[in-house]
């Protein structure tokens, strides 16, 4: 993967309704979304050239802007077309695209009603997440000391960009410790989300996942369990204590950007990745493919 820094890539970026310059692309240092964190986005992938659940993802964009007491001045339809724009121009078939909106710099305090909402849109490409190889073997996780907070607290189901500030942390400490990434509880100390992605176990062939109540329910979360009941696999959605994974026999993460990757430990835990896992990867990379055209 290329290591040029992201402000100084080339390209371009869509940028409140037009196609600028990748380097032009630029917002105030005083601009709200950096100091109050009023800003949400999106992860997604283009396979083949097709986004995948694309409607899907501008949807929630927009559904993140309201929680957070502000209106993307877009429409879903208008989103989607400028997500494909920004991936015909890129000229990339696979990619990454991150649309993110944010309230600019009217107004510099806590309150700024009046402040215009920004709309950007960027895709680049990203290869897996985690290394194919040690993808294959599973990934070590962590266990996170902050937790995810209570949806009394923050509005937990918005994919605002403030809530991944103790995600960054946690992830950062994870790494630093030799891990992959690391898995948060919630207030409570139940199972709750990796920094950027579900997580799934597996136990005598029954699937258990924690509820989606308390943090982001996932696209690609959703997708994988319709993937496991195609497949007439059963899916538990419930609280999980950490102590119970000494119980479980497999566990992989989802999302846009992790897609479906196996884990081998949490913490002092340990799975071993095996057929369910191994066929659900290959049903989520079957699912996001552009189907084969008939001759």
């Amino acid at each position: 993967m290329s290591v040029i820094p992201f402000d100084q890539r080339e390209g371009h970026i869509w940028f409140d309704g037009r196609m600028v310059p990748w380097a032009d692309a630029k917002i105030h240092v005083l601009s709200h979304g950096l100091h109050y964190g009023s800003c949400v986005f999106e992860g997604e992938r283009a396979y083949g050239g097709e986004i995948f659940k694309c409607t899907e993802h501008s949807q929630r964009l927009r559904r993140s802007a309201e929680l957070l007491d502000f209106e993307v001045p877009y429409s879903v339809a208008e989103i989607d077309a400028a997500k494909k724009l920004v991936l015909k121009e890129s000229g990339l078939s696979d990619a990454y695209l991150r649309p993110v909106a944010w309230r600019g710099s009217e107004m510099m305090g806590v309150s700024a009603q009046s402040n215009t909402i920004h709309l950007a849109i960027a895709a680049w490409e990203w290869p897996s997440y985690f290394d194919p190889e040690t993808k294959m073997k599973g990934i070590r996780l962590d266990l996170a000391d902050y937790r995810r907070p209570d949806p009394r607290t923050a509005p937990s189901a918005s994919k605002a960009a403030g809530l991944y500030m103790i995600c960054t942390i946690s992830k950062h400490r994870a790494e630093n410790k030799g891990y992959a990434d690391a898995l948060m509880l919630d207030w409570e100390d139940n199972v709750a989300e990796c920094t950027g992605a579900n997580v799934f176990f597996i136990q005598n062939g029954v699937i258990h996942t924690p509820a989606a109540d308390r943090f982001l329910n996932g696209i690609t979360r959703q997708t994988v369990i319709d993937l496991a009941k195609r497949r007439g696999y059963e899916v538990v959605e419930r609280r999980i204590r950490p102590e119970e994974m000494a119980g479980f026999s497999e566990c992989f993460i989802t999302g846009s950007a992790a897609e479906v990757t196996p884990v081998s430990e949490i913490a002092q835990y340990r799975f071993t990745p095996a057929a369910m896992t191994k066929t659900l990867m290959d049903d989520y990379s079957a699912e996001v493919r552009p189907r084969a055209k008939a001759a």
